[in-house]
């Protein structure tokens, strides 16, 4: 059995995601953790998030996480959620806040000038519900999963990744926006697979049979 720790700063939605993993994995030992000692031992760990960025990334610190998450990053199957995939990148708008740089970019909101769909029609902001995913490179994560399938999303803001190959899949809104990223043990996608149904579960199941 090895051990999943859910990084717990206060600012995501910790139950769904434990409960979602338990399905998907039922043999691994899922634990909600905000001890930066469990996350270091963890076989593989998981950086969920809601929220705003500033808060997220206060709370992070606060907590005395960022290190620990910062090694895990760097070391182990690491998966990155919602605002768990915008802490990743060097900047955000939001609150012009500085994140944690591991993959170099920046997260910007969408512009609601250009909220348009194809028939016209305005888009809302947030971005909330199920879109399709399609994916832009082969990844142990994706097995499974058809290319275009449909997630749940729920965010104002996206990444926009400065090295294309980090790049691993994209949604429209009404224009393409970066979804999911990789790069080595690190992969960080910008819905929900907890809330995403049989794509999501298998998604988490491929991730504690990652072995990057």
């Amino acid at each position: 059995m090895g051990r999943i720790a859910v990084i717990d700063y206060g600012m995501g939605n910790l139950h769904s995601v434990a409960k979602a993993l338990e399905l998907a994995a039922p043999s691994e030992h899922i634990e909600v953790t905000g001890d930066p000692d469990v996350v270091a031992r963890a076989d593989r760990v998981v950086f969920p998030g809601q929220g705003a960025m500033p808060d997220c990334m206060r709370e992070l610190d606060a907590r005395g996480l960022q290190t620990a998450l910062l090694q895990a990053s760097r070391s182990k199957p690491f998966l990155g959620l919602c605002i768990g995939l915008q802490m990743l990148f060097d900047h955000s708008e939001e609150g012009d806040i500085a994140g944690l740089a591991i993959l170099p970019g920046k997260v910007v909101r969408f512009t609601a000038g250009s909220m348009v769909d194809g028939d016209g029609r305005k888009l809302k902001v947030p971005h909330m519900g199920w879109n399709q995913v399609w994916q832009d490179h082969i990844h142990p994560l994706w097995r499974g999963i058809e290319n275009a399938a449909r997630f749940y999303f729920v965010h104002s803001y996206y990444a926009v990744a400065e090295n294309t190959a980090h790049i691993f899949g994209h949604t429209d809104y009404p224009t393409p926006f970066t979804c999911a990223v990789a790069k080595d043990n690190l992969f960080a996608v910008q819905f929900h697979p907890e809330k995403s149904q049989a794509s999501g579960l298998q998604l988490l199941s491929n991730f504690a049979k990652w072995q990057p």
